[in-house]
Order: C-alpha cells, then sequence, then structure tokens
C-alpha cells in the first residue's frame, strides 16, 4: 500500500509542477507577449495622452466630469464614482429604496440642468461595472443645450459634434451606437478653442 501511495505521489507533483510552469508562466508571457505584439495599445489600457504626452485618460475606463463645460458621463458606484480600485455595480435591486432616491436625485439634477421630455436611463443608473466611459447618443444629445450655453456656443455646432462621435457597434452588431465622454469632450475643447 505504501508503494502505491509513492508510485501515484511522484506524478502527481511532476504534472502539478508542469501545469504550474505552462499555465502559470508560459501561457500568461505567451499571451502578454501576443497582445503586444498585435494590439500595443489595447494591451497597455487604451491610454489617451495630450499634446505633450501626458495621459489623461482611457478609452475604455470612465472618468467624472462634473463641470457643466462639459459632457457628464454616467452615474458611478465605483467607490466615490469611477474608482477603478472600487469597480462594481451597486447591487440595488429595482424595488431598493436607496437606489430610487438616488435615481430621483439624479432625474431633478438633469431637470435643473435643462434637460426636458425623457430622460435616457443611462444618464440616471449607474453601469455595471461603474467605470463606463461611453453614453448612449441621445444621453449626449439631452446635454447639448446646457453645454452650448455655458460655452457660448451654437447648439447646432455641439449637435454635430456629437453626431460626428457616435461610434457603431463593433461588426454593426456588436453592441449599441454610443459616444465616448472623453473623446467627445477633448473635440468640444478644441471646438471652442480652450485646453482642458
Amino acid at each position: 500500500m505504501g508503494n502505491d501511495f509513492l508510485s501515484s505521489l511522484r506524478p502527481a507533483i511532476a504534472m502539478t509542477i508542469l501545469f504550474a510552469l505552462l499555465l502559470g508562466i508560459a501561457y500568461p508571457l505567451a499571451m502578454t507577449g501576443i497582445g503586444q505584439a498585435i494590439f500595443p495599445s489595447a494591451a497597455n489600457g487604451s491610454l489617451i495622452r495630450d499634446d505633450s504626452g501626458r495621459v489623461i485618460g482611457s478609452t475604455v475606463i470612465g472618468q467624472a466630469f462634473t463641470s457643466d463645460r462639459y459632457f457628464q458621463t454616467r452615474p458611478s458606484a465605483a467607490g466615490q464614482g469611477y474608482d477603478g480600485r472600487a469597480s462594481s455595480g451597486s447591487n440595488l435591486g429595482p424595488a431598493a429604496q436607496a437606489l430610487t432616491d438616488r435615481v430621483k436625485t439624479d432625474v431633478e439634477k438633469r431637470r435643473a440642468e435643462g434637460v426636458s421630455g425623457p430622460i435616457p436611463a443611462d444618464l440616471v443608473t449607474a453601469g455595471g461595472s461603474g467605470l463606463d466611459p461611453d453614453l448612449s447618443p441621445s444621453s449626449a444629445m439631452a446635454q447639448v443645450s446646457r453645454v452650448a450655453r455655458v460655452r457660448g456656443l451654437e447648439e447646432n455646432r455641439v449637435r454635430n459634434l456629437v453626431r460626428r462621435n457616435v461610434e457603431q457597434p463593433l461588426l454593426g452588431f456588436l453592441g449599441e451606437d454610443h459616444v465616448n465622454v472623453l473623446a467627445l469632450n477633448r473635440q468640444l475643447d478644441q471646438l471652442s478653442g480652450r485646453a482642458r
């Protein structure tokens, strides 16, 4: 019985070491190398840099824009808002009073900003990760009048800027039309001739 145990133990230890090396070291290194070779920007976080080369954000991670001069992102449930260290949804269900109160407050805020008519859901509800960098085109359009008024621009110019920034779904059917808020706000600064 002792020999059976020892004869079984050696291959088990050898396989554990082999798979640890293969799946714990070789595979991650291979995937990192392939990612760096084929998709270097995505593999490094899809970073956006300003004219001086300073990193100002990422196309795949949202950030809070609180000034009325900018298009604002959807609410975030990640930490204090757009905190990558606390990425998650709120896990509040539709019957949760805390969610109802927060959405009601956000609706009142949007109404005070001048949004009339139906308010797009993504302007008052957080995304699953809490780090969503995009808005629906209707949510961006709902903010046009506020942004144009605060910046002293014609609404039509700002509306056309939003239209030019609408990105189509991947391969034409994966996802929905969306607007990257950081890219839109950068172009807005260029439109009004001011740096962020």
